[in-house]
């Protein structure tokens, strides 16, 4: 990993949790105007504790049970009295508590793991947005299931345009449904990955956002690359530095959910195919004894996708992802008609 990216993520945190703490101490400080029994709560609760730790050191183990036992009810009492005070203003009870981003973490980047300090998925998904999916996922805060306007296609069917016989309203309803049900079912091994075909412009994209959003708020880590973009990093790392290449690797394989988008705009040759097929067959093998995702968008056709990719591919395609497509009007066109 690029050591400057992770001091630069990690300072970047260090601000966030200072800031986190230097606001909980101005709540405090503007409750104990209202009423300095608070400090005297908090200042009881500290004084309790140090002194059964001091009585704990000279009691046996029977004695030492009874210590604990009363620490707990004594401390208890007193934060019932302060919560109660604290809910009486119409604040939660987590009000004079720093309000850290992540729970997990407290903003700190790391966790313990079996005694281990590991990364968090906070910070890992925070070096993939600056290292990988850069632009790819900027669009979060609009593109989302809050924002999901199905008023926007057409609701009348039309066979000879789209091929079906329900309309794209109907369509991108059922995708819709099938989508909620892969992030309902993320952890899941019988839920299958997705494959979204269809036309530029008809809510492909859109509908990508809207599963990565839910995803993170499940605290997993999202690797959002267009296969163009995904291919030439790949190809730049191979012939790099060593370790450069085994992070992308680790990164592309073991990450939650990987998102290929604009799969067959790439310039395609037998390594390509070769890198395509050890990604989706290491993440469908699951060897790290973890569940991931893939999510995989192309304006290619099942029957293209079959004859640019190869058998392997195709098959591995076949057996263990959900094809959904996507049809209509161009909605972007559509968009920038109604504005104008």
């Amino acid at each position: 990993m690029d050591n400057s990216l992770l001091k630069q993520v990690l300072h970047e945190f260090d601000e966030k949790r200072t800031k986190a703490i230097v606001a909980a101490d101005y709540r405090k400080k503007e409750l104990l105007k209202i009423n300095p029994k608070l400090l005297q709560i908090d200042e009881e609760i500290s004084s309790n504790s140090i002194k059964t730790s001091k009585a704990i050191l000279m009691a046996d183990s029977k004695e030492k049970a009874v210590l604990l036992a009363n620490l707990k009810k004594k401390n208890n009492n007193l934060i019932k009295e302060k919560n109660d005070f604290i809910k009486n203003l119409s604040k939660e009870n987590n009000y004079l508590n720093p309000h850290f981003e992540c729970k997990l973490c407290k903003d700190t980047g790391y966790i313990e793991k079996d005694g281990i300090s590991v990364m968090c998925t906070c910070l890992k998904q925070r070096i993939f947005d600056i290292a990988y999916n850069k632009s790819n996922m900027g669009n979060l805060e609009r593109e989302n299931f809050s924002n999901f306007d199905l008023r926007i296609f057409s609701d009348k069917p039309n066979k000879e345009k789209y091929k079906s016989d329900i309309s794209p309203r109907e369509n991108i309803q059922i995708i819709r449904e099938k989508a909620k049900n892969f992030i309902n079912n993320f952890d899941d091994p019988e839920e299958k990955n997705l494959i979204f075909t269809g036309n530029t412009g008809v809510g492909k994209t859109f509908l990508t956002n809207c599963i990565a959003d839910e995803i993170l708020k499940l605290g997993k880590t999202v690797l959002y690359q267009t296969a163009p973009v995904m291919f030439d990093e790949i190809n730049e790392a191979k012939f790099g530095k060593e370790n450069t290449r085994l992070d992308l690797y680790e990164n592309i394989l073991n990450v939650d959910l990987l998102i290929i988008d604009d799969l067959g705009t790439e310039k395609i040759t037998d390594s390509k195919i070769t890198e395509l097929f050890t990604i989706i067959n290491t993440r469908l093998l699951n060897q790290n004894h973890k569940i991931t995702k893939t999510i995989i968008s192309t304006n290619l056709n099942v029957d293209e996708l079959f004859k640019t990719y190869t058998t392997r591919i195709g098959s591995r395609l076949a057996g263990s992802y959900r094809f959904l497509r996507f049809f209509g009007d161009d909605l972007r066109f559509k968009k920038a008609k109604k504005e104008a």
